[in-house]
């Protein structure tokens, strides 16, 4: 199983990114896919996730700013993140786990990317 993130980079302030994660070497549709971030000393948590029929979980923390979405056709999950802020800089990971209902531990994921940086500067 590979899960390959993109679409990190630096920006400013209040502007758009949107991370891709491409899978491969698993059954798509049986997985729930999640994106994770990890700051610098802090624990990994969870951002969002989606179940392959789309419902969704994302915490209070960045509700209302981002989205998540698949496509189980391209293999794909995508991390829309709007209004960006300094506190969202991390390395974003997407992973996967085998299920059919939203899975929030860090711990129940399977299979992680290698991550993409997003740095967001004042």
């Amino acid at each position: 199983v590979q899960l390959q993130a993109s679409g990190g980079g630096l920006v400013q302030a209040g502007v758009s990114l949107r991370l891709s994660c491409a899978a491969s070497g698993l059954t798509f549709s049986n997985y729930v896919m999640g994106w994770f971030r990890q700051a610098p000393g802090k624990e990994r948590e969870l951002v969002a996730a989606i179940t392959s029929g789309g419902t969704t979980y994302l915490p209070a923390s960045v509700k209302g700013r981002f989205t998540i979405s698949r496509d189980n056709a391209k293999n794909t999950v995508y991390l829309q993140m709007n209004n960006l802020k300094p506190e969202d800089t991390a390395v974003y990971y997407c992973a996967a786990v085998r299920a059919n209902v939203i899975m929030t531990s860090v711990r129940a994921y399977n299979y992680w990317g290698q991550g993409t940086l997003v740095t967001v500067s004042s």
